[in-house]
């Protein structure tokens, strides 16, 4: 399977919706661990409202489009950080690309480079920081490295290298956010914001493998 139409790429990105929404519980249990135990309500409110419009509005003329409604509802919703940083991560890969109609790994790989460099030029978060960049960019070099060619294979190298970097940040002292403070003491447990990443990756991955089988 080599790449997605507008259509099944706004499916893709509703399943990432339904992804995060399921997993709110989950996201407060890790988020409460070492954050302030909101990161989960504020990643579904915004899903949720994202779902709505995606389904509301389509069909969208462009891949750019699905990815910018996407990233303006979480931003404008959610509020606070993970509102700017997700919503950079939707809308920042498709800012300097021309109107596309296919999703292929080139594209993927492109977008989500741009999402990276937006979220770190906006953040000033780097790897090792205990952030959602410590699954992010694994991801992306992922998608770089991978054979664009094959659509899901490259979507599993992709949530895989997300999940190692969730599972990374346990090693890691926080720069950034309430976790921050507790210096040492946050060692041993996973970033809030690099396991939504992840879960996103996997709700993508479980998308096209199950459109590559049907």
């Amino acid at each position: 399977m080599k790449s997605l139409t507008v259509e099944q790429t706004t499916d893709m990105i509703i399943k990432a919706c339904d992804a995060i929404v399921e997993n709110k519980p989950y996201l407060t249990e890790v988020d409460s661990k070492i954050g302030d135990g909101d990161h989960g309500i504020g990643m579904a409110g915004g899903m949720e409202k994202a779902k709505t419009m995606l389904t509301e509005k389509r069909p969208f003329p462009d891949i750019n489009s699905v990815f910018k409604m996407t990233g303006m509802l979480m931003l404008n919703s959610m509020g606070g950080a993970s509102g700017v940083i997700f919503g950079t991560m939707f809308l920042g890969g498709v800012k300097n690309i021309e109107p596309v109609i296919e999703l292929d790994g080139h594209l993927m790989a492109r977008i989500m480079r741009g999402s990276l460099d937006a979220i770190k030029e906006r953040g000033k978060a780097n790897l090792g920081d205990k952030t959602m960049v410590d699954a992010l960019e694994p991801a992306v070099i992922a998608l770089e490295n991978g054979n664009k060619e094959d659509l899901v294979q490259l979507m599993k190298e992709a949530k895989d290298a997300a999940w190692q970097g969730v599972e990374n940040t346990k090693n890691y002292i926080a720069k950034y956010g309430k976790a921050k403070t507790l210096g040492e003491r946050a060692i041993g447990y996973q970033d809030a914001g690099a396991t939504s990443v992840a879960i996103i990756f996997n709700a993508m991955y479980d998308y096209v493998e199950s459109l590559a089988q049907s």
